[in-house]
């Protein structure tokens, strides 16, 4: 047996009815001074009362009996077994996982720091009990070395090209299941179903953290230097094209020239322009 199986013991109610009437026999016996009747039947109702337990909701009891499992009683209530048996609970709540950021080396070996937020409960409760020996300290383990696991299969960032591959930062929800899918193979054999897992802390380290941040402020600038220019193009080309089909004015290659100088100069730069008017001729 290498899976849960259920088991169904006998109702707590009905043993109480019972014990209460080997009360009753016990009083009656003093009565009558039967010395060894009265002597079987307490040993008797101490016998009973050990076995009553409860299991509350989304718990469980797992019941073993001289070392073999016999089953696990899901359903809430009171109940009753031999004292025999050992009783084992194991909560069926779901339970959460806020993970530390740890340092780890990212696919391009940069050093970052990661956390993440994990939801899992219980779903087989003799793999739980039997195939490990402490399910909450595998469970913190196995989180542990899926994100290191996660962390070195993808980059931080990809600065030459945001699309060009899935990355720790941009990855969103591909990341998130892959997080999932990781954990719950690591997971299963504990018996483990992983609800939901999710990035929740993403940094460079300390010691790159400033370097990083200034290659990010430089990608930005170049990125919106690159805007610039096109707008500044687009707008030199139509500022032309139109000057020259109203008729305006009539500009030769060298004033032309001259003017989109002009022009660039006056929509690139990142300070206002302080023009000089020229009253004469151009040249």
């Amino acid at each position: 047996m290498n899976n849960e199986k259920g088991f169904s013991p006998m109702s707590g109610m009905l043993m109480v009815f019972v014990l209460l009437v080997n009360l009753a026999a016990i009083f009656f016996g003093f009565y009558l001074y039967q010395s060894l009747y009265t002597i079987l039947l307490i040993i008797t109702a101490v016998f009973f009362i050990p076995g009553f337990f409860i299991v509350n909701p989304n718990e469980s009891s797992v019941l073993v009996l001289f070392g073999d499992y016999k089953g696990t009683v899901k359903r809430n209530g009171f109940y009753w077994v031999m004292p025999f048996y050992v009783r084992r609970k194991i909560s069926l709540r779901a339970r959460n996982i806020d993970s530390d950021a740890i340092k780890v080396n990212d696919k391009l070996a940069n050093p970052i720091k990661i956390g993440v937020v994990l939801v899992w409960r219980v779903k087989d409760t003799y793999k739980a009990q039997f195939d490990v020996d402490d399910y909450v300290h595998f469970v913190d383990i196995q989180t542990d070395a899926a994100i290191r696991k996660i962390a070195g299969e993808y980059a931080y960032d990809n600065f030459d090209d945001d699309e060009s591959e899935v990355t720790l930062r941009s990855g969103g929800d591909e990341i998130d299941n892959r997080l999932e899918e990781s954990l719950g193979e690591r997971l299963y054999i504990a018996g483990i179903e992983v609800m939901e897992a999710r990035i929740n802390y993403l940094a460079y380290s300390e010691e790159i953290a400033q370097a990083m941040l200034k290659r990010q402020q430089a990608t930005a600038i170049i990125a919106a230097r690159h805007k610039i220019v096109e707008g500044a193009v687009e707008m030199v080309k139509m500022a032309i094209d139109q000057l020259s089909d109203q008729g305006v004015v009539d500009l030769d290659d060298e004033r032309k020239a001259t003017m989109v100088s002009n022009l660039m100069v006056v929509l690139v730069s990142d300070k206002d322009a302080s023009p000089i008017v020229n009253t004469g001729s151009l040249y």
